[in-house]
């Protein structure tokens, strides 16, 4: 299960929010490419990226940040925020982003998202932010009456995975929703990437239970910039060659 670190940017800067509440933001870093490349530098495989500004605006803002971030990087930058058309989508491309993600526009625009995963075979992600259950979009502002679950099954096969975010956990440290995870997987039929609430080795144990559903990876976030979790031995427990796949003897445990 891949261990993603999360770089969420604010006017430039590295923050993160606590229950995508723009009105609690907290700074941890000025210059995000330091972040980023500290990250990688700690044995990160993918990094995943959100213009906070871009999602409440509906228009890529952070544009010169991104750039940069995927330039000095050599592993696969998945970005999200602000993505509502063909445009933006390809001008991320064009930088070199491995992976787009889109939210809102799944809700507003179905078809759109169905030709982007026609036109990108396997390299549009969908994030599907929840509270209380449904979807909520334009920067987690607003709430739609769309259940994730329905979300989840309209889904383009050819998508690369469901980035799924229970609202209500997220900057929270307070563990995963297990069991809004646990359904949506076992209903959809791409990957499904587990985001918001982790705060300890527990936590990302814990996940392991619905590898087998299709639960493919994990993104962190506060956790590594409070100093709560390290990202080498966050890696070290759940990715490849964790630490839990021991071999005693000719026993396997996992």
């Amino acid at each position: 299960m891949e261990v993603i670190p999360a770089i969420d940017l604010l006017a430039g800067r590295c923050v993160r929010l606590y229950q995508g509440d723009y009105q609690q933001s907290q700074v941890f870093h000025e210059n995000p490419l330091e972040v980023a490349l500290q990250w990688e530098s700690q044995g990160a495989t993918r990094l995943h990226l959100v213009d906070l500004d871009g999602a409440k605006e509906g228009t890529t803002i952070n544009l010169d940040a991104i750039a940069s971030i995927v330039q000095h990087l050599s592993i696969p930058v998945q970005v999200g925020g602000g993505l509502r058309d063909r445009t933006a989508v390809a001008r991320l491309f064009e930088l070199g982003v491995e992976r787009a993600i889109v939210g809102t526009v799944a809700i507003e625009n179905p078809e759109l998202v169905q030709e982007l995963c026609e036109t990108y075979p396997y390299k549009i992600a969908v994030g599907i932010d929840a509270r209380n259950g449904k979807v909520a979009t334009k920067g987690w502002l607003e709430t739609s009456t769309v259940e994730a679950t329905d979300l989840a099954q309209q889904i383009s096969d050819k998508a690369a995975a469901i980035i799924y975010t229970d609202i209500s956990r997220d900057g929270t440290l307070v563990g995963p929703n297990l069991e809004s995870l646990r359904e949506l997987a076992q209903i959809s039929k791409i990957p499904v990437i587990a985001s918001g609430g982790i705060s300890c080795l527990t936590d990302l144990l814990s996940l392991l239970s619905l590898e087998s559903l299709g639960v493919t990876g994990v993104i962190v976030g506060k956790a590594l910039y409070t100093g709560k979790l390290d990202l080498k031995e966050a890696i070290g427990s759940i990715d490849n060659g964790r630490l839990q796949d021991v071999i005693i003897g000719n026993t396997r445990i996992v």
